[in-house]
């Protein structure tokens, strides 16, 4: 359980962030809109990130196959990193919190601080960029695209979705320059091994 402190702050930032939320969330009227996004969210769950990692190694023989171990484990990082986050924060989901909000799509957990696809979309976004710029920029629209879906939706609020954003930067950032330090490592180890 959050502490009352933890519990007061949400519930300002909630009202705060309220009627913006609401707002987004209209756009759920159209169809198309409605469509787009839960495609988008669907894909966001993991599936378009799943595949871009298993075909990493076949685009990129050389070094492919690191940058995909690399995605792996700060992927995990991130799932340990926002259940840790949400099972101690303890925000409730704009939907539940203000019954004229709308769900677009079911939720794959309770609590909404902070949005763990977010986080992952930006770390994967992260670790691209500084591995592989061209395949990023390609990359950045979805992006950008799971990160608004998750207001849309009415699944979470501007708050949650900065918030993953900011920690899954980083920890793409930690996880890019980590991997670096190994990789030249395990290259230093293998050559003395070799030579």
């Amino acid at each position: 359980m959050p502490s009352p402190r933890v519990s007061r702050f949400f519930s300002q930032v909630d009202q705060a962030e309220f009627a913006l939320c609401r707002s987004i969330n209209r756009s759920l009227r159209y169809r198309p809109v409605l469509t787009l996004f839960k495609v988008v969210s669907r894909l966001g769950d993991g599936w378009l990130w799943y595949a871009l990692i298993l075909s990493l190694p076949l685009i990129y023989p050389e070094e492919g196959l690191a940058i995909a171990l690399l995605m792996t484990g700060a992927g995990l990082a991130c799932t340990i990193t926002y259940k840790l986050l949400k099972r101690w924060l303890v925000r409730e989901r704009p939907f539940i919190s203000f019954p004229v909000i709308h769900c677009g799509t079911p939720p794959l957990d309770r609590y909404s601080f902070p949005s763990g696809h977010t986080l992952h979309a930006v770390c994967f976004t992260t670790v691209l960029a500084l591995t592989l710029p061209a395949l990023a920029i390609l990359v950045l629209p979805f992006t950008l695209a799971v990160a608004a879906s998750r207001v849309v939706l009415g699944l979470h609020y501007p708050s949650d979705v900065l918030a993953g954003a900011v920690i899954g930067g980083l920890m793409g950032l930690i996880a890019t320059v980590w991997g670096a330090e190994l990789l030249m490592i395990l290259t230093a180890t293998r050559t003395a091994l070799a030579g």
